[in-house]
């Protein structure tokens, strides 16, 4: 099956500068901030060992952080140490995205030396509430701090960042209006797969949505279960708290509360407009798990509110879940059903990630969250695929349009043939 975005077989790169935009975004320790899970990191491997290797001057640019929650938006120092670690090379780190001292080390730069920059939601142009709020042009990001100063420097930008392809933001979208853009093999692999599976799915085709990045998962529902792209979604972890309220559930004070300090309760009047329109083919849980004192203690849904906050679910959801996932032939999951992290609270998780492992299915798992908690558990090997995807796995196979592939598809229209490509 071709593309229709240029890959790196298109160009010739020694004596190149690239700009390549990567997903490394890795989950973290809460308490040391130190990366739990290097997924992502060693799937984006291959394209830089490549650029390195044909002799491209690499500039690598990532983001560390869910972008709800701008504490999360640690620095890439010890991403530049795993890189440098599992590809046997040098790979710099400096603290700067587009400023003076980038801009000066990129000109300064060496055939096959590679720079990772800084986070690049330090700047507020990279942030969901940017994205959100202002909404730019794909042509006005083109014009945004970060474009204007680094896209002169380069001569090709590469995006090897697929879990990110769902974002419409300068590093994304606004690199491929000014310059020649084509696909890493990482973004090249992912989205031939997904391009492959969504077309015609086998039936039934169930979603299972959770975590605690919720914003992704309540974008796409809808779209899913109009289109008819699935015919059941599951829902766990936040995602199925908020459903409940939406239910008519009184989940009680402390985890009301902590949904609230999240932002969350937003999505309970969307969710009740859902429920309405296709409660039949979309589910929560029918009791839960609360952290106790002396650890897991789990109450029917019917019993709520609880004193304590929710951490997972109960053995009623798994036992529904369970039998739903038997039954299914093509199965999507994104996000953990619980504290996955927490031992009395991974039961509910364990259970799921085991029995989708186990299915004769195909079966597909994205996120940074869901791809650790299956290591953990020792079921990653399971899977059909594993995406580095979470959100834009989701809205991809919803049937919705992704803003980099656009972007890609644009630039390889522009760009296909001219100086510098093979």
């Amino acid at each position: 099956m071709s593309l229709e975005v240029l890959t790196l077989d298109d160009f010739e790169l020694q004596d190149r500068t690239v700009l390549l935009r990567v997903d490394i975004n890795s989950p973290v320790d809460r308490q040391t901030k130190v990366i739990k899970d290097d997924t992502r990191i060693r799937r984006c491997l291959p394209t830089i060992r490549e650029l390195a290797e044909r002799g491209a001057r690499t500039v690598i640019l990532a983001h560390q952080g869910d972008p709800l929650d701008y504490q999360n938006f640690t620095p890439l120092a010890q991403h530049a140490e795993l890189l440098s670690q599992l590809l046997q090379r040098s790979v710099e780190y400096l603290d700067d995205v587009a400023g003076p001292a980038a801009r000066e080390r990129i000109r300064a730069l060496h055939d096959g030396e590679i720079l990772l920059l800084e986070n690049v939601r330090i700047h507020t142009e990279e942030t969901i509430i940017f994205e959100e709020e202002v909404r730019l042009s794909p042509a006005e990001q083109a014009d945004t701090y970060v474009v204007r100063n680094l896209a002169p420097l380069a001569d090709l930008y590469v995006c090897d960042a697929f879990a990110a392809a769902h974002r419409s933001e300068p590093t994304l979208t606004g690199f491929p209006q000014v310059m020649p853009a084509a696909a890493g093999r990482l973004f090249e692999e992912e989205l031939r797969v997904l391009t492959q599976v969504r077309g015609q799915p086998e039936r039934p085709c169930l979603f299972l949505l959770g975590g605690a990045k919720i914003l992704d998962a309540f974008k796409m529902m809808r779209a899913a279960l109009e289109s008819g792209t699935v015919d059941g979604l599951l829902t766990v972890g936040l995602t199925g708290e908020i459903m409940l309220i939406a239910a008519g559930y009184d989940l009680g004070k402390k985890t009301y509360g902590f949904l609230e300090s999240k932002n969350l309760l937003s999505f309970v009047e969307p969710s009740k407009e859902l429920l309405d329109a296709f409660g039949d083919r979309l589910h929560y849980p029918l009791d839960v798990a609360v952290k106790k004192d002396e650890g897991r203690e789990e109450l029917l849904c019917d019993g709520l509110p609880a004193s304590e906050l929710i951490a997972d679910i109960g053995q009623l959801t798994i036992e529904d879940y369970r039998a739903r996932i038997t039954a299914a032939q093509t199965i999507f999951v994104n996000g953990p059903a619980g504290v996955y992290e927490e031992d009395p609270f991974a039961i509910g998780t364990r259970a799921l990630w085991e029995a989708m492992a186990a299915s004769d299915a195909f079966t597909v798992i994205g996120g940074g969250d869901s791809i650790a908690a299956a290591r953990k558990f020792g079921v990653l090997d399971g899977f059909s695929y594993v995406c580095t995807a979470g959100g834009a796995l989701v809205r991809f196979l919803a049937g919705e349009p992704l803003p980099v592939v656009i972007a890609l598809e644009e630039a390889a229209v522009r760009h296909r043939g001219e100086a510098g490509a093979r």
